[in-house]
């Protein structure tokens, strides 16, 4: 990572672990300066709320494409993630793998090495594991995590209309992270302990994905026999079958055909993954929870990690030999 612009040179930085105590300071208002780190469709959506709410932006991402809108508005961009670390007191991360939220934070160079920073907001999925060793290297350098995943999509990423999962000091949330994630959509606070807010995004994302396999296995059996696949979502979404791939999923990106809910293949793999391994060191069986996985595994194996996760549809079209059209 680059060298910040402001603070002290490379062979000078503190180690994790090291430096002087920090004192907290009160709410983070709007017209005050924050930190996002990961300008993807995610991050660039709920940073440009910001923008919208009156908050000033240091942003950065590997891309320099992602945050060209941003800064085009005014948001300053910064060379690395420890410059916005050594410029704002608090930073919000949006990131694709647990692996990479740890390096940004607590690696080489990592944001716990800003001279700035006071607490860092991840609104990331990535997993129990990962918070508790992110935490406990930020916590080291009297730096509060607050794990804050969240789900809704882009489109509730761009309205205000997400739900986030919270855990994290609950003196940091209350005073910085609650005045800046009010304006992404309603909050829920899980407790203090880290990684409480990842597992229940961990449960949410994969009850998602069940519900979209199993969905795409009866309405593949229902057009099969030769109902209309409009007329079948219909009743179902009236009945005791409904779910989030009926109601949502299907008549927004499988009927049309157009496969672009928003969320990609291998986003929903990792964060099933994610799951089942967490359930399995607390020794905890999902038998459906594999099953998800593997159907996740060859959606991701015959589209790619990029196509979007309702082709889970396309599989069961094919080995039906139908289209789910309407």
């Amino acid at each position: 990572m680059d060298e910040p612009q402001q603070g002290v040179p490379r062979d000078q930085w503190p180690a994790c672990g090291q430096g002087a105590p920090r004192e907290r300071r009160g709410s983070v208002m709007a017209g005050e300066l924050v930190g996002f780190v990961g300008l993807g469709r995610m991050g660039s959506a709920m940073a440009g709320r910001l923008l919208d709410a009156g908050y000033q932006l240091c942003v950065y991402d590997t891309q320099p494409a992602a945050t060209a809108d941003l800064v085009a508005r005014g948001a300053r961009l910064a060379a690395s993630p420890l410059e916005v670390a050594s410029t704002a007191e608090t930073v919000l991360l949006s990131l694709p793998t647990p692996d990479i939220v740890k390096a940004v934070t607590v690696g080489e160079g990592g944001i716990c090495r800003g001279n700035a920073v006071r607490t860092v907001i991840d609104l990331s999925t990535s997993g129990p594991g990962a918070s508790q060793i992110v935490s406990k290297g930020l916590t080291e350098r009297d730096i509060a995590l607050i794990d804050a995943p969240v789900s809704g999509g882009i489109a509730g990423a761009k309205g205000g209309t997400l739900a986030l999962m919270i855990s994290g000091p609950r003196e940091a949330y209350e005073t910085t992270a609650q005045p800046i994630l009010k304006h992404f959509g309603k909050l829920f606070y899980t407790g203090e302990k880290a990684g409480l807010a990842q597992t229940a995004k961990l449960v949410n994302n994969l009850l998602a994905a069940a519900a979209l396999v199993i969905s795409s296995e009866g309405m593949a059996m229902g057009v099969k026999a030769g109902l209309d696949p409009k007329i079948l979502l219909d009743i179902i979404n009236v009945s005791s079958g409904r779910n989030s791939a009926t109601q949502d999923k299907f008549p927004r990106s499988v009927l049309p055909g157009t496969f672009d809910f928003g969320f990609a293949t291998g986003l929903s793999y990792k964060d099933v993954r994610l799951c089942l391994d967490e359930a399995e060191a607390m020794g905890i069986p999902m038998i459906m929870g594999a099953v998800v996985r593997q159907i996740l595994a060859l959606t991701q194996a015959k589209y790619g990690p990029d196509s979007d996760f309702t082709s889970i549809a396309r599989l069961s079209e094919e080995w039906a030999g139908v289209e789910i059209r309407g």
